[in-house]
C-alpha cells in the first residue's frame, strides 16, 4: 500500500494543467506508475520538497528540493529548478540547481544543467549543455546531504 503525504497545499485558480501543487511530497511504499504519471507528468507543476524511495521519473515542472537515496530520472520534457540530493541521477531534461549524488550522475540526450555536480562518477553525452563545476569526490551518504535539506 502506497502512502503519499501531502502538506501545506495551496489553492490555485483552475488552469489547464493536469496538476499544480505546492507543499511537501513524501512518497513511500509501493507507488504505481499511474500514481507517478499523474504527479510528475509533462502537464504537472509541483513546487515544494520531494522525498521518496525507489526510482522516480519527473517529466513536468518541479521547483524546490529533491532528496532520495535512490534514482531520480529527469525526463526529456522536465524543467526542474531544485537542489537534488540522490543516490543516482539520470538527466535528460532541464535542471537549474546543484546535483549531489552518492553513486553517479548521467547527463544524456539534450540535457541542460546549470549548477554544480558532486558525484564520484559523471558521464556526459555529446550534445549536452552543462554550465557549472564538477566535483568528483566520494559523497558520504548522510553527512553532505543532511545539513542542506
Amino acid at each position: 500500500m502506497a502512502q503519499v503525504e501531502i502538506t501545506q497545499q495551496a489553492a490555485e485558480p483552475e488552469t489547464s494543467e493536469k496538476l499544480h501543487f505546492e507543499g511537501t511530497v513524501a512518497v513511500s511504499g509501493a507507488v504505481t506508475g499511474q500514481m507517478l504519471s499523474v504527479l510528475f507528468s509533462e502537464e504537472s507543476t509541483v513546487n515544494g520538497k520531494l522525498q521518496f524511495k525507489g526510482a522516480v521519473t519527473i517529466d513536468g515542472t518541479f521547483t524546490g528540493s529533491v532528496t532520495t537515496d535512490d534514482v531520480l530520472i529527469v525526463g526529456e520534457r522536465a524543467t526542474i529548478a531544485a537542489d537534488i540530493f540522490c543516490g543516482s541521477a539520470v538527466v535528460k531534461g532541464d535542471v537549474s540547481g546543484n546535483i549531489t549524488a552518492r553513486d553517479s550522475v548521467a547527463l544524456e540526450g539534450h540535457a541542460r544543467v546549470k549548477g554544480d555536480i558532486t558525484s564520484p562518477a559523471l558521464s556526459v553525452e555529446r550534445g549536452v549543455m552543462f554550465d557549472g563545476l564538477s566535483h568528483m569526490d566520494p559523497v558520504p551518504a548522510k553527512s553532505k546531504r543532511g545539513g542542506r535539506s
